[in-house]
């Protein structure tokens, strides 16, 4: 189950009792300042949450997965996600009522994005 910006908004607009196009507005402008920030190099915290960060990649080697044949693939910069542990602790606690996965476990930590639709249940 995916979360997504109208169900965000919806939620909002029924807990709050705003109407949903003002919730939109205001999803959407949120939304809109944490792209720019982005997009300039910044990084985004949002405290409880996590942080947005913008890391720089180097050229180098790669191959088309299609021929196998080497190329060079442009330097570039990519957007990577740290939860806060906070919200590691909510997801690892709400996976282990669940029976997502259980303390003894010594396999290899789920990933969050796995377990993040249970967190909003």
């Amino acid at each position: 189950m995916t979360l997504t910006k109208g169900a965000i908004v919806q939620a909002v607009a029924k807990a709050n009792g705003y109407q949903r196009n003002q919730v939109a507005d205001l999803v959407e402008i949120i939304i809109n300042i944490i792209k720019s920030k982005l997009a300039s190099g910044e990084d985004v915290l949002i405290t409880g949450f996590g942080k947005f960060c913008v890391k720089k990649k180097r050229e180098r080697i790669g191959r088309n997965p299609a021929t196998g044949e080497a190329m060079m693939l442009e330097a570039r910069r990519v957007v990577t996600f740290k939860c806060s542990g906070k919200l590691r602790d909510m997801v690892n606690e709400i996976a282990v009522s669940c029976g997502l996965c259980f303390p003894s476990d010594k396999s290899p930590k789920r990933k969050i994005d796995d377990l993040l639709c249970y967190a909003i249940l």
